[in-house]
């Protein structure tokens, strides 16, 4: 029987708890219990691809990129370069974590992560609309300095009276460099870590040359994207809530299990998913069916492995 291809993907939760500093160590031990979850999912002989989020690690990334320009003179990297140092460290820690996890459980697994390159169109709207905050917060003399200087552009900061910070484009991912490579090395029985932080944003110019782009490309898309190209059967995306919910925290709240793609629309149009949290990851899961994937899974980071978890979408209702 044909092995099954799952693309996992770890939202920050899985990573790193909101109540948390950050350190080294309560990111390893967050990330062992995340992976111990997907045990059962090689017991039971999924071939696997994980991706990643990098929220918090780039943006520690970038404030050390402002510390060391301020304090010691060093020239600041571009937000691509910043992805892919995340992709590394992020990659080779679940690498690592991952390995320890296989071995306590006698897997016999290989595992290798891919720093990957995500494309993005350069005519896409988003780039004259930027949204995404990233880096830290600056006061507004600091801000206008900086777009003098840097062409940057800020926007007022929401969480912070007075505080701005810097918005780069969100562009919509439309290819995933070395897809059919990933692919082959997971359908091989590796493990492929790869598209860590929605990928490093690059795009081609006219002379069809590679070129960075200064944008942050959403997770969950690219992940679902990546999970198309390779053709998996199985999309999960690990987040902090255990299961889909409509009337989120409010007295008539539900849970809903098992969604069909139909119902799922009808939900997110009626705008009950919050943009910022589950909306992109509902399109996510949405555009994966839409493109053949036979069934998408939203559950809590630490409860995959519980089946009595998860919330469910398929094109049809399942039996």
């Amino acid at each position: 029987m044909k092995s099954k291809l799952a693309v996992v993907a770890l939202g920050g939760n899985a990573l790193l708890r909101g109540d948390q500093i950050g350190t080294i160590d309560e990111q390893e031990e967050n990330t062992t219990k995340t992976l111990e979850n997907l045990v059962f999912l090689l017991k039971e002989g999924y071939n696997l691809v994980i991706t990643h989020g990098n929220g918090p690690q780039v943006g520690n990334i970038l404030m050390r990129n402002d510390a060391g320009e301020q304090l010691y003179n060093i020239a600041q990297m571009p937000v691509d370069i910043c992805v892919a140092d995340s992709q590394g460290g992020i990659g080779y820690m679940i690498e690592r974590m991952l390995r320890n996890v296989l071995s306590r459980h006698s897997i016999s697994r290989n595992v290798i992560c891919i720093v990957t390159q995500v494309v993005v169109d350069i005519n896409d709207p988003a780039f004259n609309d930027p949204q995404k905050r990233i880096g830290k917060i600056y006061t507004k003399s600091e801000a206008d300095d900086l777009a003098s200087r840097k062409g940057w552009i800020f926007r007022e900061e929401v969480k912070k009276e007075g505080g701005y910070r810097r918005v780069v484009p969100s562009p919509v991912p439309v290819d995933v460099m070395n897809h059919s490579i990933i692919r082959d090395l997971a359908m091989q029985g590796n493990i492929v870590i790869a598209a860590g932080g929605g990928g490093v944003p690059v795009y081609f110019d006219e002379k069809h040359d590679v070129r960075p782009a200064e944008v942050v490309i959403d997770k969950d898309l690219a992940s679902s994207l990546l999970a198309s190209l390779i053709g998996a059967d199985e999309f999960y995306i690990l987040t902090d809530v255990p299961y889909i919910y409509i009337n989120y925290r409010k007295p008539d709240q539900e849970i809903k299990e098992f969604l069909n793609y139909n119902d799922a629309l009808k939900y997110l149009n009626e705008g009950q998913f919050a943009k910022g949290s589950m909306a992109p990851k509902i399109v996510a899961c949405l555009d994966f069916i839409k493109k053949g994937g036979k069934k998408s899974v939203i559950t809590e980071a630490f409860r995959l492995a519980d089946k009595k978890y998860g919330s469910k979408i398929t094109m049809e209702y399942e039996d």
